[in-house]
């Protein structure tokens, strides 16, 4: 199978397209501008079955001579604008996302692309009125671009299946976190301050909660869910359902890397910091069919990683 990773040089993109290329009947093509992801996450492959372009899904030229070239089965689109404070300072950018994003949807209806896997994310729930957030029922709140965005982006492929039989899967990834994450996020921000001994430093009191996925329990979910053809079509919140607030997290992060960091609180966000997330992952179980790494377990594990 050809297979169209866009995003792949990101973090979870990177990772996705390394499972992929386990299989070595599968050609992995990963196409990334490099804004924010990094070649040394691209994956080697011991099949050498994983090419990778540097593209701009937002220009078409540049991405629809990929797609005649492979004549992709199917496409997973990972590219995306992300980072709080990055969305926030760049909207505009965030916005132009919906141009890659219908970008594939043309050239996959196009050239007989199967499927496409969709990354949206947690934030589509905005400050969510329910707990947990469930697929279905939880209204989406979304406000600020990076929610409107991928909830449109959700929009946009319901109508292409409704007016041209393109299957989608779309995947709400809440907080994911493990080796070549960048430092823009929670997780990788505390570890590494802590790892230095510096001020770990939060926004406001720090009783916003979150919860914190292991990259190997998400990508083994979507992995599952492509390798065996489940909630085609569907929604599936990918992510732990135990919540830990950010003082919390700084705390444990102390605790288990022996640090002698100091916790410093900052005034809080004006935006962008939603006081609560909990997903409903009924269909993330089904997927997994195992347990979900605790915090602490994952965190050992991510220490452990190169």
């Amino acid at each position: 199978m050809k297979i169209l990773v866009t995003g792949g040089a990101g973090f979870i993109g990177s990772w996705m397209a390394a499972k992929l290329a386990d299989n070595a009947q599968n050609q992995i093509v990963i196409v990334d501008n490099l804004l924010t992801g990094r070649t040394e996450n691209i994956p080697t492959s011991k099949h050498n079955n994983v090419k990778f372009i540097k593209a701009d899904v937002n220009d078409f030229k540049d991405i629809s001579s990929i797609f005649h070239s492979y004549s992709f089965d199917y496409v997973f689109h990972y590219a995306a604008v992300v980072g709080v404070q990055r969305t926030l300072q760049h909207p505009s950018w965030v916005l132009n996302d919906l141009t890659g994003l219908k970008n594939v949807l043309n050239l996959s209806k196009n050239t007989g692309v199967k499927q496409i896997y969709y990354s949206s994310s947690s934030e589509v729930y905005g400050e969510p009125v329910e707990y947990p957030q469930n697929e279905h029922t939880t209204p989406l709140n979304s406000r600020l671009p990076y929610a409107i965005v991928k909830n449109v982006g959700e929009a946009y492929l319901r109508a292409y299946k409704q007016e041209y039989d393109l299957d989608f899967t779309i995947f709400r990834f809440f907080n994911t976190y493990g080796p070549g994450q960048s430092t823009d996020f929670v997780m990788s921000k505390f570890l590494n301050a802590a790892l230095k001994n510096n001020d770990i430093t939060i926004y406001g009191d720090g009783m916003q909660t979150r919860t914190f996925c292991f990259i190997l329990d998400n990508i083994e979910a979507c992995y599952n869910a492509f390798d065996k053809k489940l909630f085609v079509n569907d929604v599936v919140n990918i992510g732990n359902d135990i919540e830990t607030s950010v003082l919390e997290l700084a705390q444990t992060i102390i605790k288990l890397t022996g640090s002698k960091s100091n916790i410093v609180h900052l005034p809080p966000l004006n935006e962008g910091d939603m006081t609560r997330r909990q997903p409903d992952i009924t269909k993330m179980h089904d997927l997994l069919q195992r347990p979900l790494a605790s915090l602490e377990n994952g965190i050992k594990l991510l220490m452990k990683m190169p």
